[in-house]
């Protein structure tokens, strides 16, 4: 009775804004938005959470509503990653003060897209527009490993993808799941 209930929560599908929810739900396509999941992580202020994440990813800037309303949530947040976390999934998993892989789980980074049409000065303005974008992942990456921007950007132009082991030494992940307890598989303090 002492202990506070423990939640677990999912993020599958795509990770869209609110403004297309009802498309995803008028198709029967999983999804998840920022508003549906601030609503129902409101129901758990002060309580510990599990967020289970298998995501192809989708939406930078709805994941970013999801990563902020995790940061903020009191009551702690382990995110547990089953399947896939990538692309904006993986942002969602920075959140996680624990962040445990599946061993057969994988996450990916990548720089950020966009499509746009015009002429030659809104193609710049696109660039310039995701350069920004790219840096705002960085922090949310950086936070989390403690890597040195540089070497994050170099990541994400490379499309990195990583199974448990290797973003537990990147600094992605802090362990991994079902983990032999003679061979324990943490987190690791990069020096750069």
């Amino acid at each position: 009775d002492t202990e506070p209930e423990s939640v677990e929560l999912r993020i599958e599908g795509e990770i869209v804004d609110d403004d297309w929810a009802w498309l995803y739900e008028w198709a029967g396509i999983k999804a998840t938005t920022p508003n549906a999941f601030r609503e129902t992580l409101a129901q758990y202020d002060g309580k510990p959470i599990t967020i289970w994440i298998d995501s192809y990813g989708g939406s930078v800037f709805a994941a970013a509503g999801i990563y902020n309303a995790l940061m903020e949530h009191k009551g702690g947040v382990t995110v547990k990653i089953d399947g896939k976390a990538l692309s904006a999934a993986s942002v969602i998993a920075m959140a996680g003060g624990e962040v445990l892989m599946s061993p057969v789980s994988l996450m990916m980074i990548h720089n950020p897209l966009t499509y746009v049409e015009g002429d030659m000065h809104d193609m710049r303005h696109a660039a310039d527009v995701l350069d920004e974008v790219k840096e705002a992942i960085i922090n949310a990456y950086q936070v989390k490993t403690g890597r040195s921007r540089a070497k994050l950007s170099e990541m994400m132009d490379n499309e990195t993808w990583t199974s448990a082991r290797a973003a537990i030494k990147d600094g992605f992940a802090d362990g991994m799941l079902y983990a032999d307890a003679e061979e324990p598989v943490t987190n690791y303090q990069p020096v750069l």
